[in-house]
C-alpha cells in the first residue's frame, strides 16, 4: 500500500499526545478529519492501530511498528529533500531562521544539527527573535523561516502550520514548596522566591507583558541566561521558576505543576516568509528538519487530556471506558 506523508505524520502526532484531538490540532485538521485518515490507515493495513480509550488512545502493537517506522521514513524523507535541495541554493546564500528563546533552548539546536550534516552545502543564520519581530521580518522578506507564538501571529497574513506545545508550568525542588499541588496561578507562585531568565530574554518579557500593569512583585534570587541553568536551579531548590514545559527532562527530579493563568497556555507555530524565490527547496527542507525534531521532544499529556478523550471516543462511535 501507499502511504501519505501527512497521514504518517497525523499518526505520530496522535501517539505522542495520546490523543486524536491532539494530533489533530497539530496538524491543523477537524477531528472528524483525522479520524478519517486514521480509520483508513487502518483499512489498508488490515489492522487495529490504535486502542480508544476513555482516557485517550494508545498504539496497538502494530501501531507501535507503524509510529517507529514512520519516523524513519520521514527522517530519510527530509535527508532526501536536503540532498536535492543542496543543488538548488548557492552556499553564498544562507537560510536565515527566526526563533523565540524557548525554541532556542532545543528544538532549533536539534534541527539544525540534522539540517547541517545533511546539507553540506547550505548555511543557516539563526537569531533569537520575539514573535512581532519575526513576523515582521519573514513578511518584509528578511527571513526565511521563524518559529513564532500563536497568540502573538495570529492574522499576520504570513503561511503557518502548528509545530507543538509550548505551554507554561511552575517546577521546583521535588518534594519541596510545590509538592502536592497540581495547579498555581503566577500570583501564587510569586509568593515566594523565584529564579527566572534575564530582563531582556524573550520570555521573560512575554510574561510581563501578559501580566500587565498590575503584575504582583516578585524577588528573583537571580536571573540567567538559560533555560537549562534555570531549571537546574529550580531543581537544586534554589527557587521556583516559570519554564515551557518542553524545556523540562522528563529523568530530571523536580516538582511540576501547572501554571493555571490562561496566558499560560500558548503553542508554537511554523511560519514562512514571503522571499521571492524560483524555488525554495532548501527552505523546505529546513522546515521538514524543524517538524522531525518537535516530533521527537519528550511528550507530556496536558490538563485538556481527558476532554480530548471523550472527544475521541464520541468521534469513533464507541462507548469510552476506563482502561485502569
Amino acid at each position: 500500500m501507499r502511504y501519505d506523508l501527512d497521514d504518517l505524520r497525523l499518526f505520530l502526532h496522535i501517539v505522542s499526545e495520546g490523543s486524536i484531538t491532539g494530533g489533530a490540532h497539530r496538524m491543523h485538521l477537524s477531528l472528524p478529519s483525522a479520524s478519517a485518515r486514521v480509520r483508513s490507515l487502518e483499512h489498508h493495513a488490515g489492522v487495529a492501530l490504535l486502542i480508544r480509550g476513555r482516557r485517550g488512545v494508545r498504539p496497538t502493537p502494530p501501531g507501535t511498528a507503524l509510529a517507529r517506522h514512520a519516523r524513519d521514513v520521514l527522517a530519510q524523507t527530509a535527508r532526501l529533500e536536503s540532498a536535492v535541495a543542496s543543488y538548488t541554493r548557492s552556499p553564498s546564500a544562507p537560510l536565515t531562521l527566526l526563533g523565540g528563546g524557548s525554541a532556542m533552548h532545543r528544538l532549533v539546536p536539534q534541527a539544525l544539527i540534522s539540517f547541517l550534516r545533511a546539507h553540506p552545502d547550505i548555511d543557516v543564520t539563526v537569531s533569537e527573535s520575539r514573535t512581532p519581530q519575526t513576523v515582521r521580518m519573514l513578511a518584509d522578506g528578511e527571513a526565511d523561516l521563524g518559529v513564532v507564538l500563536d497568540d502573538e501571529a495570529r492574522d499576520c497574513g504570513l503561511h503557518m502550520e502548528p509545530l507543538g506545545d509550548d505551554s507554561l508550568v511552575v517546577i521546583g525542588q521535588a518534594g519541596g514548596i510545590l509538592a502536592g499541588r497540581t495547579a498555581l496561578t503566577y500570583s501564587e507562585v510569586a509568593e515566594h522566591p523565584l529564579v527566572g531568565l534575564d530582563a531582556e530574554s524573550s520570555l521573560r518579557r512575554w510574561i510581563e507583558e501578559h501580566l500587565g500593569p498590575h503584575a504582583p512583585v516578585v524577588r528573583h534570587r537571580t536571573t540567567v541566561a538559560s533555560l537549562s541553568v534555570l531549571v537546574s536551579l529550580a531543581a537544586a531548590g534554589v527557587g521556583l521558576a516559570v519554564v515551557p514545559r518542553r524545556a523540562i527532562d522528563p529523568h530530571q527530579p523536580l516538582d511540576v505543576c501547572e501554571l493555571g493563568d490562561p496566558w499560560a497556555r500558548r503553542h508554537h507555530l511554523l511560519a514562512w516568509g514571503v522571499k521571492d524565490r524560483t524555488a525554495s527547496t532548501a527552505t523546505t527542507a529546513l522546515a521538514e528538519h524543524l517538524r522531525h525534531a518537535a516530533l521527537s521532544e519528550p511528550s507530556f499529556r496536558n490538563a485538556h487530556a481527558h476532554a480530548r478523550a471523550d472527544a475521541d471516543a464520541d468521534a469513533v462511535g464507541q462507548q469510552p471506558f476506563h482502561d485502569d
